[in-house]
């Protein structure tokens, strides 16, 4: 039997693949049609390879505090998401508007401040907030670009819109699944990847180099990069190593560093040889002891001097965690029209501020059917779905907002769309989201495509996969279908 003979009830929902009604959307057809010829029996065959090949590669993300063991095989589903061109030239628009507007934001308040004394953004939100980075003020950073590397989660609405989610601007991670799970839809439907004509992501890490090779100092003919890790038991260690190899620059960890006369070097068995650009995987409070956090064992100690000397360029910048605050989220529209004097391509969602009173009233009243997030965490944590939680919970998250209302956002539940997701033996709908990734070096780049992530749970939303959510492959066509 077919594997789409199966019963497949998409809800309430906008269904990515199909129409309300039932009918197949066109850009599905093929996939559908190709779908339609397979046996559940063949349709397994190809998930048990692609499992296979990502045991032996390695496939991996860590689990916190998880006594099953921290390491486990990125979850992957076959029914990829696809996106016609058209669609997709709106959300690269969006991204390229939106990263634009943000290192504009950030350069203006590490230096006059104008975006504060217009009253654009209340000045408390940024002076107070926890990635704010005071020491940086007037600092120059390389090529005036504060953020190379940028994850913005979309979303989409009832109604098939797309929404801004969260930006990621400081070590956003997921970009190997990205790569890893296009190699795995070329082995499994080789035919039916070639006929569709989709655009290549495998680009990604030769963009990524370039953009960190345009950071380099003037002064160096042959620049060496390398990409700082936490180490083994960081969740994105897999990454870290997949695309140091992709890009071919070391992985080195804090220990295989040292400053010397304000430069910053790597031991290796030939000495030691000078750094120029650093892709640092580690939060700025780990960077440099003598800096920031002085019980640090990740970080180096005097890489701070060195990058306000100008002897080392670091991406993406120390100090960007400020425009990656979730309550400065809020404000992105309006920062967009005073920089760009544009509309937004691409809307947030609805967001209630804790800090204003109206809004904290409002929440602190209707947190069960609101989602709160706290302003500074990631990966699914500090959060809480009010609908789906229970009323000790809402309670719990109820006295942290009224206790520390500026770290705490709340938003409209906003039922994500859903996509033909393989699940226990069939074809059933599972929520889903996408995280593209764009580059900013000598140009902004959008890689087409990105990470689609899926909660694997039945009527789940949270896609982390900390939080058992997996991925899909997003294919973006070269035409519309």
């Amino acid at each position: 039997m077919s594997i789409l003979h199966s019963h497949y009830d998409s809800g309430n929902f906008f269904d990515e693949m199909f129409a309300p009604g039932g009918a197949t959307r066109p850009h599905y057809q093929r996939l559908g049609e190709r779908l339609g010829s397979l046996t559940q029996q063949e349709f397994d065959e190809r998930r048990a390879a692609v499992d296979l090949a990502f045991l032996r590669r390695g496939v991996t993300f860590t689990v916190y505090h998880d006594n099953a063991g921290t390491e486990r095989i990125f979850p992957f589903d076959l029914m990829p998401r696809i996106i016609p061109n058209a669609e997709w030239q709106r959300i690269e628009a969006g991204l390229v508007q939106r990263i634009t507007a943000l290192n504009l934001f950030l350069d203006d308040v590490y230096h006059g401040q104008k975006v504060l004394k217009d009253k654009i953004v209340p000045p408390a939100l940024v002076l107070g907030a926890k990635h704010f980075r005071r020491e940086f003020m007037n600092f120059t950073v390389p090529r005036g670009i504060y953020v190379h590397i940028c994850g913005t989660d979309l979303i989409r609405d009832a109604q098939g819109n797309y929404l801004v989610l969260e930006d990621n601007l400081r070590c956003p991670s997921g970009a190997s699944y990205m790569i890893e799970n296009r190699s795995a839809m070329r082995r499994a439907f080789p035919n039916l990847f070639q006929s569709y004509g989709v655009r290549p992501v495998e680009s990604y890490a030769d963009d990524l180099v370039k953009a960190l090779l345009h950071l380099a100092p003037d002064q160096h003919d042959k620049p060496n990069v390398v990409l700082l890790t936490p180490g083994v038991f960081n969740s994105a260690y897999f990454e870290h190593c997949f695309l140091a190899r992709q890009m071919g620059i070391p992985i080195v960890e804090g220990r295989d560093l040292v400053v010397r006369d304000s430069r910053v070097f790597m031991r290796t068995t030939a000495g030691l040889v000078a750094v120029d650009v650093i892709y640092r995987r580690i939060d700025d409070d780990f960077l440099d002891p003598t800096v920031f956090r002085a019980d640090s064992m990740l970080g180096v100690p005097g890489l701070v001097a060195a990058y306000r000397a100008g002897n080392v360029a670091l991406a993406n910048s120390i100090g960007t965690g400020i425009a990656d605050d979730k309550v400065i989220y809020a404000y992105v529209p309006q920062l967009i029209k005073y920089y760009l004097d544009q509309d937004p391509i691409l809307p947030n969602v609805k967001t209630y501020l804790a800090s204003e009173p109206l809004d904290r009233k409002f929440i602190l009243e209707n947190i069960e059917k609101l989602v709160v997030k706290s302003a500074n965490e990631a990966g699914g944590y500090g959060m809480l779905i009010g609908p789906a939680s229970t009323k000790e919970e809402c309670s719990q998250f109820r006295n942290q907002v009224a206790a520390n209302p500026r770290n705490f956002i709340a938003q409209d539940p906003i039922m994500l769309s859903r996509s033909p997701t393989w699940c226990d033996g069939q074809l059933e709908g599972r929520h889903i989201d996408l995280r593209p990734y764009i580059l900013y070096g000598d140009k902004i780049t959008v890689t087409p495509g990105g990470l689609t992530r899926v909660a694997l749970r039945k009527g789940s939303l949270v896609v982390n996969s900390s939080q058992g959510g997996g991925s899909k492959d997003t294919w973006v066509l070269q035409g519309d279908e």
